[in-house]
């Protein structure tokens, strides 16, 4: 040991020691000031071992955190987790240093996912199925990003302080409990950057330049300068919109550095706004030149070849039901009634396993990319559109590869048997959703009158696959399986990109009916992998911790609801049907979704609690999912008429990284396409706000603060705020009084604002920056 680390050990570890940064250490240990750089060094090479933690303002301290401040890196005193006496004690965390991915939410707080295949979790002694996300403050994020890979030292099991305050006095009249399951730590190290990139506006002061993030909660970037000669890097303009790489950023109270990767454009460019989202999230716009050149390679035509041992269905008939816009056609459906009674189902799944073979550089691309992302004005796909649009996509008329699961069913809606092949269809008809729900509603008898366009042949199976669907259907709720299912609201947009209208379509039959098609055959291949012990991926969702079930139980007591036990999955469903159809269902579901824990994708078949199934994967999207590939691929092996060469699949650790990685993509691509979407709804709202006879909204009230009503407009699925100062006056200049414990205002003669109330209300003003809207109520009038 070098004497200079001495004196730090022998200083830190003095009883009197307190925690220090680089200038206090040097001032302290007398360094001369040609000294100081080994000091720097020699911190940072303490930190990087562990051995030294570097907290806030850059102040250091040992490794044991919690007592003796002798006792080797790692082994940490066990803290009371339990929470102690009863009364309120502040809960401490176990110490415990986990690894995973941090994933930031709109307030500056983050969630911290922990990897459940890293071995130093799993020497942390937590149990991560109880613990399978850990709350980050704003304010103990360090300099990570969203998609960081971070090190995060949890400092509190179990509910805040306020937490327990504010539920005492705001909630203690409706019993609720704060939840157990808890945790809350901080960063400690970034690991490894993600691949998000800082968003913001470029500056130019003489030899320097700044970037100002749009994200309020990063400091402004300092620039480097371009190396003489380098005619490559961007060269933006001030005031344009631009993309930053970091290249150092190591303590958040110092300013990070950065290079700029991309200019976006003037911030009023259309189309530099969703610009900005795909360079914040990391996500890949365009495809390397290898990857365009292998997709383009094969051709815009299905070859006798590629046909050569698949069973043929170009003469059954088979269709395709999607959304008006959709581009890519996965899954096509192909329904016959046997003479016994039983059905005999077809679902056909683009075979784009038949393309993307394992190694090439469109499969490294597909791996990296973990599925499409489609956001409010573009789509990113997986692959590229010469198969995503083209070959793989089942389009009417003309021939397609696919793999098939073959079903026999019985007239009650049990699978008889299953099989898998690889076959060519000819798709005899696509349809939109709309247009297969205009058929299934009219009578079977006037059919023909009312489409005499349509084959009687394809609209007779159209309504034979809804008997089925709707006896399917049935049978999964009667199992278990919740109905989680909502209307999807979709700003319209212009060439421009702006915003024009709302469109709002319901999950119907015809939504319903490929709905459940895909879901048994997403079991169906998971049963067979499972009972093959074939090596693939699965798509699982955990059961619910009891305490955030009861949580929830509290929250629809407020909405006026008696939801019973919700550990019991048939008081769940009793919930949602008697909220079927209200102004609040939105609100009802959503509260339950939020106290489940999230859907991903696991090597082992732990079941979906959503669904109700033991075994469940995903088989039915290859062409946006690389998960549905994977499971493509392990299935060959077991086809009925398998390749001449099955494709490798990957062993169980492999398969570990696969189903991590993939669920963090996934993940990555939701927050860039709720984001998105959230951006167009906003700049609707905007728009209404200029409006002369602005738009009213249907909106219930779901939470009551002394500051004002936190209200959803159910017809947008938007949430904003009633201020208090623009809740109607009442008269004789007197003001409504806020009863906290009974979350409401009331005013004189038992006027009243309270949970579940629903009401009109106009747009009153949008915060672009912050993403808040304000509303104004329309139909309360003074009093």
């Amino acid at each position: 040991m070098n004497k200079l680390r001495e004196r730090i050990r022998v200083l830190m570890k003095s009883p009197d020691y307190r925690p220090l940064n680089k200038s206090e250490f040097a001032r302290t240990l007398k360094l001369k000031p040609n000294e100081r750089s080994e000091l720097r060094a020699e911190l940072l090479r303490l930190e990087n071992k562990g051995l030294i933690v570097r907290g806030k303002k850059g102040r250091f301290t040992l490794r044991s955190e919690s007592g003796a401040q002798g006792d080797k890196p790692g082994k940490q005193p066990q803290r009371d987790v339990k929470g102690g006496k009863k009364g309120g004690r502040k809960k401490s965390g176990n110490g415990a240093l986990l690894i995973g991915n941090l994933r930031f939410q709109s307030s500056g707080n983050a969630w911290f996912y922990p990897d459940a295949n890293d071995a130093t979790n799993e020497a942390a002694g937590m149990d991560l199925q109880k613990f399978s996300r850990i709350f980050v403050s704003s304010n103990k994020t360090s300099t990570a990003m969203n998609g960081d890979k971070v090190m995060v030292r949890v400092d509190r099991i179990g509910p805040p302080e306020w937490a327990n305050r504010r539920r005492g006095r705001a909630q203690k009249a409706a019993g609720m409990k704060p939840p157990e399951d808890e945790a809350a730590g901080y960063v400690e190290k970034i690991v490894e950057r993600g691949m998000a990139r800082i968003i913001g506006t470029y500056f130019h002061h003489g030899k320097f330049s700044h970037v100002q993030p749009d994200d309020a909660q990063i400091p402004d970037v300092n620039i480097e300068p371009v190396k003489k000669g380098d005619k490559d890097s961007p060269q933006p303009k001030p005031g344009q919109k631009v993309a930053v790489a970091l290249t150092v950023w190591d303590n958040a109270n110092s300013a990070p550095r950065g290079r700029i990767t991309e200019v976006l454009g003037w911030p009023d460019t259309p189309g530099v706004d969703m610009l900005s989202i795909v360079h914040k999230h990391g996500l890949r716009s365009e495809f390397p030149d290898s990857v365009l050149k292998e997709a383009k390679a094969f051709g815009s035509e299905v070859t006798e070849k590629d046909t050569a041992g698949r069973d043929d269905w170009r003469d059954i008939t088979v269709i395709t039901i999607d959304p008006h816009d959709a581009k890519d056609f996965d899954d096509a459906i192909s329904v016959q009634k046997m003479d016994n009674g039983d059905w005999q189902l077809g679902v056909h799944i683009a075979d784009v396993s038949h393309y993307v073979k394992p190694g090439t550089a469109l499969d490294k691309e597909a791996a990296a990319r973990g599925n499409s992302t489609y956001m409010a004005d573009r789509v990113l796909p997986m692959i590229p559109r010469e198969l995503s649009n083209h070959l793989c996509s089942l389009m009417p008329e003309v021939d397609r590869l696919t793999q098939c699961c073959l079903m026999r069913i019985t007239q009650d809606g049990k699978i008889k048997s299953a099989k898998f092949t690889r076959a060519v269809i000819h798709s005899a008809r696509r349809f939109t959703y709309e247009e297969a729900q205009d058929i299934l509603m009219a009578p079977e008898d006037e059919v023909a009158k009312r489409f005499p366009e349509e084959k009687e042949a394809i609209t007779s199976m159209l309504h034979e696959s809804w008997r089925l669907a709707s006896m399917l259907r049935k049978r999964r709720f009667e199992n278990g399986a919740l109905d989680l299912d909502m209307p999807e609201v979709k700003v319209l947009l212009d060439e421009k990109g702006q915003p024009t209208g709302i469109e709002k379509s319901d999950y119907n039959e015809s939504h319903q009916l490929i709905e459940e098609f895909m879901l048994i055959a997403n079991e169906s291949a998971a049963k067979l992998l499972k009972n093959k012990r074939q090596p693939t991926v699965y798509r699982i969702h955990e059961d619910p911790d009891p305490d955030r079930l009861n949580e929830y139980a509290e929250l629809a007591k407020l909405h006026g609801y008696k939801p019973g036990d919700l550990t019991n999955k048939k008081h769940i469903q009793a919930l949602l049907d008697k909220a079927k159809g209200t102004i609040e269902e939105p609100a009802i579901k959503i509260g339950l979704l939020k106290s489940l824990k999230r859907a991903a994708y696991f090597q082992d078949p732990l079941g979906h609690y959503g669904l109700s199934k033991e075994n469940y994967c995903h088989f039915t999207s290859p062409i946006r999912r690389y998960a549905d590939l994977i499971v493509h691929r392990a299935l060959q092996k077991h086809l009925g008429n398998p390749p001449a060469k099955a494709d490798r699949t990957p062993g169980p650790g492999e398969m570990a990284q696969i189903a991590l990685h993939i669920s963090e993509t996934e993940r990555t691509s939701a927050e860039a396409e709720n984001e998105s979407r959230r951006l167009k709804m906003l700049q609707y709202l905007h728009m209404c706000t200029l409006e002369k006879d602005p738009p009213t909204f249907n909106v219930v009230i779901t939470e009551v603060r002394h500051f004002g009503l936190f209200v959803e407009a159910v017809d947008i699925q938007t949430k904003g705020l009633v201020k208090v100062e623009d809740l109607p006056p009442l008269k004789g200049g007197k003001e409504w009084k806020f009863e906290a414990n009974l979350m409401r205002f009331t005013g004189p003669y038992e006027q009243m604002f309270t949970v579940g109330q629903q009401h009109l209300c106009h747009v009153a003003h949008v915060d672009m920056e912050q993403q808040r809207v304000d509303f104004k109520l329309a139909d309360a009038q003074q009093e």
